[in-house]
């Protein structure tokens, strides 16, 4: 079965850009269709409309026809139950798979997440990814290991955004998973 994939680590992030699921990555199977498209954008919206989103969590979703896999993860537990809930409330839905992994609850991490926001959305090159409601920079802290999802402009903002996670005091390791948004070539 041929896939098109949608997601932070198989598609250019124009593309993502042009059908408007930067902020939150999905992966569509080949079976799609304009209904399809219709029901993936009111799951994107679903996703990015529930009130304890924040900076960081990531979610994606997988639509596979009707049925829609949520992954990802996030720091408060009750996102996981209401994403889901959102989900299975639209028309058109069949099966909602929810594989959302729920860090866990640390005040080390909530320091360490405190820290780099303010390292990364701080530091003057990188504000602008500030902007809006949801960042496009996203931090995962989990046992003192930060990866940093998202999308940026350019390859230096992606390193100078690795670099100062780095500097953070208390993290073991950062795992740099920014994509660069390269414009679509028409």
């Amino acid at each position: 079965m041929r896939k098109i994939f949608l997601n932070s680590r198989f598609v250019s992030a124009g593309l993502a850009l042009a059908l408007g699921f930067a902020s939150l990555p999905v992966l569509l199977h080949a079976s799609t269709g304009p209904d399809t498209l219709n029901l993936t954008q009111k799951v994107r919206h679903e996703l990015l409309m529930l009130p304890y989103y924040t900076v960081f969590d990531d979610l994606s979703f997988q639509m596979n026809g009707h049925e829609v896999t949520l992954m990802g993860d996030v720091r408060n537990p009750t996102l996981k139950a209401d994403a889901e809930r959102a989900i299975k409330r639209l028309p058109g839905v069949a099966l909602v798979k929810n594989e959302i992994t729920v860090l866990p609850l640390s005040p080390m991490d909530d320091r360490i997440r405190l820290a780099t926001v303010r390292a990364i959305y701080g530091f003057g090159p990188l504000q602008r990814y500030s902007m809006g409601a949801h960042p496009s920079i996203r931090i995962i802290v989990d046992n003192g290991n930060v990866t940093l999802t998202g999308v940026v402009a350019n390859e230096m903002d992606r390193n100078i955004a690795f670099m100062r996670a780095n500097q953070v005091s208390g993290v073991f390791s950062v795992t740099n998973d920014l994509r660069i948004d390269t414009p679509s070539k028409t």
